[in-house]
Formats: structure tokens, sequence, C-alpha cells
């Protein structure tokens, strides 16, 4: 009996030493490792969640921030002097130019001004104001700050009334020079035309097109009028915009003639006569 006895607990103490023996083991798995019974995970799936992260990071670098779209260059009426200039441009008062000023609410204000040689206009009752340079847009909100000072959200509305009107310059070696009202589309061999014509002293193969693009760039065209007309091609015969300048140098001969005494340029041009 007492044999029998010794025997179980010695059966039982070696039962609960191997359940001991097996759940160190388990205990020592590191839980990101632990699967689902009857699932097994490969090294390489282990790795999805890593590169998945990485490329997270990398999508959300590239995607834009929300309420931060990507936007392109912007493309305003300025632009690059060099470049061209203002796209579509806003008329600019000048010297002599003339606008009407009318007040809804207080017609005993209403006036004509004109823009005087120094760019500044004569205000009733508010004194000097610059105009010169300014659009008509701009001028009605420089008026409507001065008169805000003694009267209550003046309503005002500025008219152009008499402005200069385009016009290109042409100058040198034509029959008539001076400054020609733009009318129409004109291009530089009609503006040469309009001015009479070249002279004899004339350089037909370098008529020169100077166009301001801003106030202090111009760029320059050349053109050559005498190859153009021989060869019937009028492609390189540029359109005139207002303010242009066509300019025709002299030719050669004509520059050597101050220095040269005539008799001797006579016999040069006319050999045989001797």
């Amino acid at each position: 009996m007492k044999a029998s006895f010794q025997t179980a607990l010695f059966v039982a103490a070696g039962l609960l030493t191997l359940q001991l023996s097996l759940a160190v083991p388990a205990q020592e798995v590191p839980s990101s490792q632990a699967v689902a019974p009857g699932f097994a995970t490969t090294p390489a799936e282990r790795r999805v969640p890593e590169e998945s992260k990485v490329g997270s990071d990398r999508l959300a670098a590239v995607r834009p921030a929300k309420g931060k779209a990507n936007k392109p260059g912007k493309a305003d009426d300025t632009g690059d002097p060099a470049l061209g200039g203002e796209r579509h441009p806003l008329y600019r008062l000048a010297k002599s130019d003339t606008v009407e000023v009318s007040f809804t609410f207080s017609p005993e204000f209403n006036q004509i001004l004109t823009v005087q040689p120094d760019g500044f206009v004569v205000l009733r009752g508010a004194g000097l104001l610059l105009a010169e340079r300014l659009t008509v847009a701009e001028l009605q909100q420089s008026i409507t700050k001065t008169y805000s000072d003694f009267l209550h959200d003046p309503e005002i509305t500025v008219t152009l009334k008499d402005f200069e009107k385009p016009y290109f310059l042409a100058s040198g070696e034509v029959s008539r020079p001076g400054k020609y009202e733009l009318r129409g589309d004109l291009t530089v061999n009609e503006a040469v035309a309009i001015a009479g014509g070249f002279t004899q002293q004339a350089l037909h193969s370098q008529v020169v097109l100077f166009r301001r693009i801003s106030s202090e760039t111009a760029e320059a065209h050349v053109i050559d009028v005498k190859r153009m007309l021989n060869s019937r091609d009028l492609r390189e015969d540029r359109h005139l915009e207002p303010g242009d300048l066509v300019y025709v140098p002299q030719n050669h001969i004509s520059k050597i003639r101050k220095y040269v005494p005539t008799s001797a340029m006579n016999w040069y041009l006319n050999p045989l006569q001797f």
C-alpha cells in the first residue's frame, strides 16, 4: 500500500515537471511572431508591414498636403519686361489726358480733370493728386480715398473722356519724319510709305523698328525692306504697335559725303565723264 502511494506521487511529480518545462519556452516566443493556430508565416511575409510603411511614407511625401495643392507658375498680366512686358495692359493716363469725375450723392463735386505736364490733377477742395501712369480704376480708387477724409463713403465714377490717340514715329531717312496716328493694322513698310517713303540717302536693308516694352527697356528689330520687296515676301514685314519707332538709317555713301569733296565724289560715282 505504501509502495503504491509512493509510485503515484512520483508519477504526479513527473507530469508536473514536464508541464513546467513545456510552458517556459512558449513564454519566450515574442508576441510579434505569434500567429493563430493553423497559420504559418514566412520571413518575406513578416517584412510586408515594414515595406508597406516605407511605401506609405514615400506616397505621403509626394502627395500634397490638404489645402496646398500644387500650383503651376502664376501667369498674370505683368510678365517679365525683357520677355514682352504686360500681356493685356490697361491704358495708363498720360499728360493732357482728360477724365470726368462724377459723385453719385454729392454732385457739387462733379468735375473734369486734365493731367498736367507734371503728371498731377487738381481735385476740387482736395488739392493735388498724382494721376500719370495710373489706370482709370486706380485713379478712381485714389480719388475715393482722398475724398473719404471729409465725405462719408463717397460713391465716385471716373470716365476717360479724351486721351492720346495711338501713334507711331517715323524718323531718319524718310521724306516726312514725324509723329503719325496709328489707325488700324499697319506694317513697317506701310509706315514708311505714310512718312513719304525713303530718301535717296536711305539704307533700305537695315530699317530698325524700336518697341518700348517698359519704362527702361526697348527692343529693336532690323528689317531688310530691300530684300523683302525684291523677293515679294512680306512675311518679315512686322506689324506696328502704339508707340513704335521706325528708324531708317543713312547708307554708307551718304555718310562719307560729309567728309569728301564734291568733285572727288562725282569722279568716284561717274568715272566715265573724265
